[in-house]
């Protein structure tokens, strides 16, 4: 399966995560990218669980009515793996060697680095470039168990789509990153904590040089603020999640339950920054940049920024986009925090 190469089709970019799928297509004319389909179509719970598809079929028919709800008639998808089943890796091989004895030598030194059979892994890999005074190069490995690209390949075949790229989620959110990088003039050689809230985890991605040099995932996310509202307020799951998003809650919500999940919030975020600092020459990063469906919500950055010291902002990677007029631009910005993935995949349209 190709996780790299060039692409000619249109493709549609699917973020297929525990909560929702999330489908975005665009296109590029004079530089500039325009927003041309979006989608968002709630997942069942136990779908996917974790990042892995547990129910191939469900998760078909949730990307088939997003595609519905998009307007797309895109044939072709790129779709992401990610979780500690996904390994990526700069090893170093022998340089000036034909296609075929990289291939070789690339899959017998992944074999060291990778605590699976190889015939249970899709690998991919990409040439970085030469080592300086030596005959070696440097190669980015990826590597996924096959079974979880199946089943996304499967997922995608059911609601009529072939993956043509299945791609990393780390690669998918740097690429996004990029866009964001430049709305925010960040200087090139700062260190960015990309933290994704999603519905049930919490992942930190930490980039320098436009690489992310670190990934940790953890078991939190709004989900903890869906049960909490459930319990207190004696409401059912789908009545919580509504009330989330469209209010409807007694005053009392926002200083019992609100605001102690944002301070929540906070100290996962400190958490996942103290593990990556104790396993790195780092001990500070320069900024936070939030993302997924948590990020959203009114004084998210401001809690983080003030318990943490570090400037917080919100990802928005289509910020800089026109629009496709057919787009409901007001339900495409109140999801921006949570297509940054999806963002990232759909860029690769133009690899």
């Amino acid at each position: 399966m190709q996780l790299f190469g060039e692409q000619s089709a249109p493709l549609i970019g699917i973020d297929i995560s525990s909560a929702a799928v999330k489908v975005l297509q665009l296109s590029q004319s004079a530089g500039r990218y325009r927003v041309e389909h979006y989608g968002v179509e709630p997942l069942p719970p136990n779908s996917v669980n974790e990042k892995n598809i547990t129910q191939v079929e469900v998760v078909g028919a949730a990307i088939k009515r997003a595609l519905a709800k998009s307007g797309s008639k895109a044939k072709f998808a790129a779709v992401a793996v990610s979780g500690t089943t996904v390994i990526t890796k700069v090893i170093t091989v022998t340089g000036g060697l034909d296609e075929v004895s990289m291939e070789q030598q690339v899959y017998d030194e992944a074999s060291n680095h990778i605590p699976y059979q190889m015939d249970e892994v899709s690998l991919d890999f990409e040439e970085l470039g030469p080592i300086e005074n030596t005959d070696s190069v440097q190669v980015l490995i990826a590597a996924a168990r096959t079974e979880n690209v199946e089943a996304r390949q499967a997922a995608l075949e059911f609601a009529g789509l072939t993956a043509r790229v299945v791609d990393v989620e780390v690669f998918a959110i740097e690429a996004a990153f990029k866009l964001i990088s430049r709305q925010q003039d960040v200087p090139a050689n700062s260190l960015s904590a990309i933290v994704d809230i999603g519905a049930n985890l919490t992942t930190l991605n930490v980039i320098k040089d436009g690489r992310s040099i670190y990934s940790r995932e953890q078991v939190f996310g709004g989900k903890q603020l869906s049960d909490e509202i459930m319990r207190r307020y004696g409401l059912s799951f789908n009545e919580a999640g509504a009330a989330k998003k469209l209010g409807g809650l007694p005053e009392s919500y926002e200083s019992e339950v609100l605001e102690p999940f944002k301070e929540g919030v906070a100290q996962q975020i400190s958490r996942l920054l103290q593990f990556f600092y104790s396993g790195s020459d780092y001990s500070r990063v320069d900024q936070i940049v939030l993302a997924g469906g948590c990020a959203s919500i009114s004084g998210m950055e401001q809690v983080i920024e003030q318990h943490l010291g570090v400037s917080t902002i919100t990802a928005n990677p289509i910020a800089s986009m026109t629009v496709n007029p057919r787009v409901q631009a007001h339900a495409l910005a109140a999801d921006a925090q949570a297509l940054l993935i999806a963002c990232g995949l759909a860029l690769r349209s133009f690899d």
